[in-house]
């Protein structure tokens, strides 16, 4: 019995440890992609167009982190 226990917590802790590593991969990932994104669009300042109010610039941005998500989650 106790050694069921074991191997119980013992995937419980791997099973953790990756939910952690995937956590941080993508926020890093998500973090990059951010980035290379107000790289690209240099003329325009994204975020203070949102602070404006720009619904469109404020539906790009959403749009390019909702599909980098579904992208990271397929690989991750």
């Amino acid at each position: 019995m106790k050694e069921e226990l074991y191997v119980v917590l013992w995937q419980f802790a791997k099973s953790f440890g990756w939910a952690i590593v995937a956590a941080i991969s993508f926020a890093f990932a998500m973090g990059l992609a951010i980035k290379v994104f107000d790289v690209l669009s240099r003329g325009i300042d994204e975020w203070e167009e949102i602070k404006k109010g720009n619904w469109g610039v404020a539906i790009i941005i959403s749009s390019m982190i909702i599909s980098v998500g579904l992208v990271l989650y397929k690989v991750i």
